[in-house]
């Protein structure tokens, strides 16, 4: 069997900035913690990681790298002995091979419980539960950091198949099983939302095909919802909005929105977002009206998932009414929705702010305001300019409509300049 690299292990290390010698030294620091005795990695060990000579680190260097990534081994794309390495993304892309490799799972994990002679499997309870938690909690806090990137989706897949693993690990109650179904669908949907905001649009849907049959396993409404208005906003970024609004409907159809005002609220923003990709400036009106009375009617202290909390407010509508008035061509508003998201976004909606400040600069743009516009594009970071597919493109037809309304302009000079450093910078 020829040798895989880990790329997961990579994904993570670009993301949170790390080079081989960095995690080699950050993680003989947790040896030392565990053990009492600094461990004697380098460079050349977490090489040997990344490039797949090595596919199960020691128990002592494995639990310190767990401490460190705040992710199981297995999450990181390592494999244990006498098991072969599954990428997510190969998995996605023959669903087929998944389902046989689910079922065998199931298979073996019978078989092995049927022997005579086992010990009596473990019990998986709500503790196991709440660990998948904390794991979905680091994933969206690295997609409002980041968004978009494989990595994050790579991740939340290898936590997805996790959740599953576990439903095979041992006995549990109805409720523990529901709930390890949610956490996999919830994982699921996260990694179709990385997709989707990386622009890898067929990938996206392979997930969200998994993310659907794993929902309706589990019962959750919440995650139904989630999963069918992401789609939603997918068709739409895809150019297709009756079947966004086919797939929003059916988020916005749970008895869910019924019960809790918030989720209707996002409902009817997307909703209004969808009207103004399709060129209704009525529905686009109306949706939003509505969304913003739903939005003040809720009660913010029920309980509600952590990521609604995590990403819907007040600068969330207004993002999806800025995007919904840019297509529509009413760049005035577009521009008021704007500033008024910019000034209430929290400081964790690093992604969320530079395609909110990109937008702000085409309609600025549009109005005819050049130079304010170019200075506004140029706050973007450089790394969301260069890492981030949605703000990449949009910042490039942000050039493209630049030269062709102000040529020869010093705005003109100063964006070509400034998007040549970006591009030195990486």
């Amino acid at each position: 069997m020829g040798i895989t690299r880990n790329t997961v292990l990579e994904a993570w290390m670009n993301e949170h900035g790390h080079s081989s010698n960095s995690l080699a030294d950050a993680v003989n620091t947790a040896v030392g913690r565990l053990t009492g005795r600094t461990g004697g990695l380098d460079g050349s060990s977490v090489r040997s990681w990344k490039a797949g000579r090595v596919r199960w680190p020691k128990s002592a260097t494995r639990k310190a790298l767990e401490d460190v990534t705040g992710l199981s081994a297995t999450a990181l794309g390592f494999v244990p002995r006498g098991r072969t390495r599954s990428t997510p993304a190969a998995l996605q892309e023959d669903p087929d091979m998944k389902r046989r490799t689910l079922v065998g799972g199931i298979a073996a994990a019978a078989a092995a419980a049927a022997a005579p002679g086992t010990s009596a499997p473990r019990r998986i309870s709500m503790g196991d539960v709440d660990r998948l938690q904390h794991r979905f909690g680091e994933i969206i806090a690295s997609d409002h950091r980041h968004g978009g990137q494989l990595g994050i989706e790579q991740r939340a897949a290898a936590l997805a198949d996790e959740a599953l693993n576990l439903q095979n690990a041992g006995s549990a109650s109805q409720r523990v099983r529901s709930s390890l179904y949610a956490s996999a669908a919830a994982f699921r949907s996260s990694a179709m939302w990385a997709a989707i905001d990386g622009r890898r649009y067929d990938i996206a849907k392979a997930h969200m095909r998994e993310a659907q049959a794993l929902a309706e396993m589990s019962g959750d409404q919440a995650i139904k919802f989630r999963i069918w208005s992401h789609a939603g906003t997918m068709y739409r970024h895809m150019g297709r909005p009756a079947d966004a609004f086919a797939a929003n409907d059916v988020a916005r159809n749970l008895h869910l929105t019924r019960r809790d005002p918030l989720f209707a609220s996002l409902g009817l923003a997307r909703q209004g977002a969808i009207h103004g990709a399709a060129q209704d400036r009525t529905g686009t009106r109306r949706a939003f009206e509505q969304a913003q009375d739903a939005m003040l009617r809720a009660d913010h202290a029920d309980y509600r998932p952590m990521w609604m909390l995590a990403f819907y407010d007040q600068a969330e509508l207004d993002s999806l009414a800025l995007s919904a008035y840019l297509s529509l061509g009413d760049y005035q508003t577009a521009e008021f929705h704007a500033h008024r998201c910019l000034s209430a976004l929290r400081p964790h909606m690093v992604r969320s702010r530079a395609i909110t400040t990109t937008r702000l600069a085409h309609a600025q743009l549009a109005q005819g305001a050049s130079d304010a516009a170019t200075a506004t594009a140029m706050k973007v970071s450089v790394d969301a300019a260069t890492q981030h597919a949605r703000v990449a493109r949009m910042l490039q037809e942000f050039g493209a409509a630049l030269r062709a309304t102000a040529p020869g302009s010093s705005s003109v000079h100063t964006w070509t300049e400034h998007a040549a450093a970006w591009r030195m910078a990486t």
